[in-house]
């Protein structure tokens, strides 16, 4: 089941949230690429071992049960902080800001280091394809009215490397609940991988 849950919070509240969280989660980002990197010695990882659990076991003093999921406010704007790819309380995520345009072109700025590696220096393409499956999903989106991936294809042209890049997606049409949208990563030097797909509205959305 899909967890979007109404709250009523204003947005005074969102900003008091994210003034708690964001900064814990921009250091546990550091964290993960520190330890892709660090070669300090045993008696050193060791210690920061202890003080990394001991943390975690603070942080599960008072937990969620289950997923974070997509807060709606009554206006049927959606935190949707777990993210992998967005998501403000998940270090995971690069995290993308993702920018809408009027002409429908939406688009996102981001880098990606240690921690999005596969090929030596170079993206994962499991994160490649993660990245142009919800900027594409975007720009096929109609906010509030979602667009759940049906098919998503895509051509690697050269290897992504870490570092900054650039995605971008549109929609090229739309028949009936199915939206057809293209999109792409880039780096400096161009295009790096391609991207079509479709994209289904849910029944319950419709």
């Amino acid at each position: 089941m899909l967890d979007f849950r109404i709250e009523n919070l204003d947005a005074d509240e969102v900003e008091r949230l994210r003034r708690i969280y964001e900064p814990l989660t921009q250091s546990v980002r550091d964290l993960v690429d520190a330890t892709v990197r660090t070669e300090v010695d045993a008696e050193d990882v060791a210690a920061a071992k202890a003080e990394i659990d001991a943390a975690t076991a603070r942080l599960r003093t008072k937990q969620l049960d289950g997923a974070f999921g997509v807060r709606l406010d009554p206006g049927g704007d959606g935190m949707a902080w777990g993210n992998v790819v967005v998501g403000l309380r998940n270090p995971v995520a690069p995290p993308l800001v993702v920018h809408r345009e009027q002409s429908g072109l939406v688009w996102s700025e981001f880098e990606l280091g240690a921690a999005y590696e596969g090929p030596p220096g170079h993206v994962h393409g499991g994160v490649c394809a993660m990245i142009l499956d919800h900027v594409v999903g975007d720009a096929a989106s109609s906010p509030p009215k979602p667009a759940f991936t049906g098919t998503l294809t895509l051509r690697y042209l050269r290897p992504t490397p870490l570092g900054p890049l650039r995605a971008e997606a549109r929609v090229e049409r739309i028949e009936g609940v199915k939206t057809f949208a293209v999109g792409h990563l880039a780096d400096a030097d161009g295009i790096t991988v391609e991207a079509e797909g479709v994209f289904i509205t849910p029944k319950w959305a419709r």
